[in-house]
């Protein structure tokens, strides 16, 4: 049995109205335990309308998604629970900080979820300890911490509460180059050490590429692919046409290997391609 089976999901925002517009158009597919889902779409595409359905902050206009073996839905009024099951962390999760120290605000979705004291304290220091952040920022208050770090403290938030499912909606949106790095690497470490699910919404295909396990492809509200990383970026042509692209390192791969340069298709990475490159070089005594 799948950890997350969904079923014709669809929504439908202002529906019954002249504004009626559907996000999420019949969505169906299954999600194992342990797995590293990646989500890509042009911008409208339904990506964060369906993350949203997942925790239950949207209720589907139709279908169902079933955790463990049962519908969401099946009590509405127990849908608080299923939040404390599937994290969500939104863009920007730094705007979500509000408490008088970091320490709290992390503190606070497992408070919410009645646990002890000591629980508590030791979740806020494991949250704090996977996303790398200093204990001596925790009596501090959020809003003096640097930009990296708010954002830190609010992944580390969602992670207290221990979901069985952690779903980041675009993390590293504003971040530069070298502070996307880090916070990728720390959200992956997690995902190992601890075994839960993670679905990622990203637009860059080299965040996907790199973490990734399987990638989910929204375009125009359904779901237009779902496979191996490997295998949805080997069809770059009709990712193309969606308006998206393969990651960079793997075009440039592709078009040496259209130029003649016998290397092996389905490289994903800068250190795969290193590797490849590396060996045909081997191969033709140049190294």
């Amino acid at each position: 049995m799948s950890l997350l089976s969904i079923k014709d999901l669809s929504f439908v925002y202002s529906q019954g109205t002249p504004f009626e517009h559907t996000a999420v158009d019949s969505v169906s597919l299954d999600i194992e335990q342990g797995e590293f889902i990646g989500i890509i779409g042009h911008t409208g595409s339904g990506k964060s309308t369906f993350v949203q359905m997942l925790n239950g902050l949207l209720k589907p206009s139709s279908g169902s998604i079933t955790l463990d073996g049962v519908d969401i839905w099946s009590k509405p009024k127990e849908i608080r629970q299923i939040r404390f099951k599937v994290g969500l962390v939104f863009q920007y999760p730094e705007y979500q900080l509000f408490e008088e120290t970091v320490s709290k605000d992390i503190a606070f979705g497992p408070g919410n979820m009645g646990l002890s004291e000591d629980v508590i304290k030791e979740r806020v220091l494991q949250a704090a300890k996977f996303v790398d952040l200093r204990a001596d920022l925790l009596d501090k208050s959020p809003f003096d911490l640097s930009g990296g770090e708010k954002r830190r403290a609010a992944i580390a938030g969602v992670i207290a509460m221990d979901p069985d499912i952690l779903i980041l909606d675009e993390p590293c949106a504003g971040l530069d180059p070298m502070g996307r790095d880090i916070l990728l690497s720390q959200i992956y470490n997690y995902h190992k050490e601890r075994g839960n699910t993670v679905l990622l919404v990203s637009h860059s295909m080299e965040d996907v590429a790199d973490v990734c396990d399987r990638v989910m492809v929204m375009n125009r509200s359904r779901l237009e692919m779902y496979d191996t990383t490997e295998k949805v970026f080997s069809r770059g042509d009709e990712l193309s046409s969606m308006g998206l692209r393969v990651p960079q390192i793997t075009s440039v791969m592709d078009s040496l290997i259209n130029s003649g340069i016998p290397l092996n298709k389905g490289i994903l990475t800068v250190d795969q391609a290193v590797m490849e490159i590396t060996e045909y070089l081997k191969r033709e005594g140049r190294l």
